[in-house]
Formats: C-alpha cells, structure tokens, sequence
C-alpha cells in the first residue's frame, strides 16, 4: 500500500501502512514524546510502561486497528482506528521531521480504505490546523466544536470532533 507525496525538495515519497509489530514499539515511544507534537495533539506523553502497554492492547484486541506508517520505507508513525465512548474513532501520530510531506494525508486514505466502518470520528485539538486539514481531505467534516477538560492523558482544550461518513 502505497502512494504519492512530496519529499522536502519536491520529489515523490512513498508512503504504505502495515500493522504495528512489536518492533516498532521503541521507535514509536520516542515519537510520541516530542513536545511540539504533544501540544498540538492536546496530550500528556506516555511513559515507556503506559505506552507499551496501549499498543500492546491495540495490537491484540480486534476492535483496535493499529498500523505503523511509513515514507520511502522508514517507519514514521502510527494510526489507527479505536473504539471510544461507543464510536469508531481513527488517530494517527507523524514524527515531527515528517511533517508538511503529505505523508499523514496518504496514511489516513490508506487507513480508510482498509476499514469500512463508517461513520468513523476524530478529535483534534482546534488549534491543530494541519491535522484538521488532514482529516478535512480524506473526507472527514467538523460536526462540533466542545471543551475537552484536563485529565491524566489530555490537556484542557477546545477540540473540534469530525465525522466520515
């Protein structure tokens, strides 16, 4: 699975999903600690144990569809699709260095094609601009804007929930 994108100097970067294995967990857990990408997700970082312990879930519960993601054959980041509060929501984390390369914009396509579910959600942080866009051109539509108070994972925020439907 893969498809068109850009590199930084505007040639085309390949982009597939697969699911997370069990290796990709340290790459991963390094990713999801950056702090610019924690603000703007509107998240507290995991430590190793917590985070291990989700993907871990998510690699083994059949509700969950976690994929590692990545551009020209360098694991990047992660999606998936998950259940919460009796939805099917879709989440994906980019490293930092891949950002702006289209790279979250073709995971997600890849992602949606793969599960057939819908309607599917996401919640973004409102101030996340580029993930709303993201979402937005895979299809997704803001349904509301509500505040998201402080808890052990997330930061107290205005939040928009998208809808595909």
């Amino acid at each position: 699975m893969s498809g068109p994108g850009s590199t930084p100097s505007g040639g085309p970067v390949s982009v597939s999903i697969r699911p997370v294995a069990r290796a990709d967990l340290p790459v991963l857990f390094e990713i999801q600690l950056d702090p610019e990408g924690n603000r703007l997700a509107g998240v507290v970082p995991r430590d190793r144990a917590a985070f291990e312990a989700a993907l871990e879930r998510a690699m083994s519960d059949p509700a969950f569809t976690a994929r590692a993601v990545f551009a020209d054959g360098v694991l990047v980041g992660s999606m998936a699709r998950f259940p919460r509060d009796g939805r099917d929501f879709v989440g994906y984390w980019i490293a930092r260095e891949h950002w702006g390369r289209g790279i979250a914009t073709r995971a997600v396509a890849l992602l949606l094609a793969e599960v057939p579910t819908r309607p599917l959600y996401a919640r973004v942080a409102r101030h996340n601009a580029a993930s709303l866009r993201v979402l937005e051109k895979c299809g997704f539509a803001v349904a509301e804007y509500r505040w998201l108070p402080a808890s052990e994972r997330e930061l107290a925020c205005e939040v928009a929930v998208l809808v595909l439907k």
